[in-house]
């Protein structure tokens, strides 16, 4: 059976396309890389230049200073646990953003950042001072909407960032302190002295 002309001419165009997409496709970067490139990091600072921080919900404020250790202030003193510390210090210092939108000020709402969930503010030990204001989720949940060192009467530029933020501020204060109470023992039931005889 003999090919006729044509069908020889589709197979070579077909062959001819075929690997000019595989060479024009295989020069491009991994679209990982592409999207890893566009993420910026929210703070400039690292974790053991901050020297003091707040964390304020609509529940309770905590202020942390670091003598040392690092120690709660209020609402009481006492130390603080360092994983909980650690946490959060970390998401701020390493913490990535590969989404900014600019809004201006009374979009607010919108995002959940008129009523924020938390606002964390930190001292560093050059003495400046940086902020983080968290509004409420994006629709699927996989982000939170947040405001870094927000200008005031400004055009705002919000940011998606992770949604660990949420577990690390988002605490009761006993958790935030190294020294839990310990539950208590349940009493050992003794069994009662047989009268002696007389």
């Amino acid at each position: 059976m003999k090919f006729q002309r044509t069908s020889i001419a589709l197979v070579f165009a077909a062959l001819a396309l075929g690997g000019y997409v595989y060479y024009t496709e295989s020069k491009k970067p991994p679209q990982v890389d592409q999207a890893q490139s566009d993420e910026k990091p929210l703070f400039n600072f690292r974790e053991q230049d901050i020297q003091a921080f707040t964390v304020q919900t609509p529940k309770q404020t905590l202020v942390f200073e670091k003598a040392g250790n690092w120690t709660l202030k209020k609402p009481e003193v006492a130390p603080a646990d360092e994983g909980a510390v650690a946490f959060l210090l970390n998401l701020l210092a390493t913490g990535k953003s590969d989404r900014t939108f600019t809004v201006p000020p009374a979009k607010k709402p919108e995002f959940g950042l008129d009523q924020p969930s938390a606002i964390v503010e930190v001292k560093l030990n050059n003495q400046q001072n940086h902020r983080l204001v968290i509004g409420k989720p994006n629709f699927n949940r996989n982000f939170l909407y947040a405001l870094v060192d927000p200008p005031d009467n400004r055009d705002l530029s919000v940011l998606l960032i992770p949604i660990n933020f949420q577990n690390a501020v988002d605490r009761p204060l006993i958790e935030w302190k190294r020294d839990k109470p310990k539950p208590k023992a349940s009493p050992s039931i003794r069994p009662s002295a047989s009268p002696s005889p007389k």
